[in-house]
């Protein structure tokens, strides 16, 4: 195979696994405009549309499928050899892929991204911010963090954090308006900040718990959103109530005042933030000190 061969079906699998010209330009480290060239020549060799693109989006045809499904684990196998080969020289590097909750996101990650890149600065991070539960081996993730229940069975999964409580809060402006309610049953006589589940679009029934008893409450209010900081910003604002896990940044603007909780006695918990990984998978040792990091323990730092 010559090296303009490889090349050609390398930027093709690129294209494929992120759906997106810019994206798989960015990645290979080139101009957009050449890799559509570069597909523009693959195709002409092959005889046939591989990829069916649209002003939005861009999709393997039938052909392009069935080269995909050939070819794909080839270049898998062949990013192990190079990142095994890589590790026994004792220097880890190429491109590791997350896939994780906002949550985990903003007080997991992000503070350790220096860190991570000072002991390791040849391995690229390339964290997807996605609050559906995303197949990661279909999305060709070297990784993902989601709360502990909702993981599969076939998942190697290592616990990051303990489990995480979920409180009811509200500004004391809008307190002072509409009360105080007593029972998860009240909630219906208040405006509530609404969470859209992103796995199938419905609105989550806010869960609580006292002394063995379970309720799950359908709320209402102005605002609907799957984004925790809109959430937020509206309770701040006085917009009605919010749901919201204590950890991600609740608990400081309920020690500023800004925000009271209610329904104290009533709050659950949820299973802790998880990594994991297929447990049939080649483990890379970027992503082995990409967890002892994570868990600021050692040997993060060393190769």
């Amino acid at each position: 195979m010559r090296g303009s061969d490889f090349a050609e079906l390398k930027a093709f699998v690129a294209v494929v696994e992120r759906q997106s010209f810019a994206r798989a330009a960015e990645h290979l480290g080139l101009s957009p405009s050449a890799l559509s060239q570069t597909i523009r020549h693959l195709e002409g060799r092959i005889g046939a549309r591989l990829l069916n693109r649209t002003t939005r989006s861009v999709a393997p045809s039938t052909s392009g499928e069935l080269l995909y499904r050939r070819i794909a684990p080839l270049f898998r196998e062949m990013a192990v050899a190079v990142a095994e080969a890589g590790e026994a020289t004792g220097r880890m590097s190429g491109t590791l892929r997350i896939n994780t909750l906002g949550i985990a996101a903003r007080t997991i990650i992000a503070p350790r991204l220096s860190r991570f890149h000072e002991a390791h600065p040849d391995v690229v991070l390339d964290v997807v911010v996605d609050d559906a539960l995303a197949d990661i081996v279909a999305g060709r993730f070297d990784a993902g963090i989601r709360v502990g229940g909702q993981l599969h069975k076939d998942m190697v999964a290592i616990r990051l954090t303990p489990d995480l409580n979920m409180v009811a809060v509200a500004s004391p402006d809008y307190l002072a308006r509409r009360g105080t309610p007593k029972s998860p049953t009240e909630l219906h006589d208040h405006a509530c900040i609404n969470w859209r589940l992103q796995t199938d679009g419905r609105h989550y029934r806010w869960e609580f718990k006292k002394r063995g008893q379970r309720l799950e409450v359908a709320v209402e209010g102005p605002v609907v959103t799957n984004h925790a900081d809109i959430g937020l910003g509206a309770a701040l604002n006085g917009l009605g109530i919010a749901y919201h896990f204590e950890n991600d940044g609740v608990a400081e603007l309920l020690a500023q005042g800004r925000l009271v909780q209610v329904l104290a006695d009533w709050s659950i918990s949820r299973p802790g933030l998880f990594l994991y990984y297929p447990n049939r998978q080649h483990r890379p040792a970027a992503l082995g000190a990409f967890i002892d990091c994570l868990l600021d323990r050692k040997p993060f730092d060393r190769p």
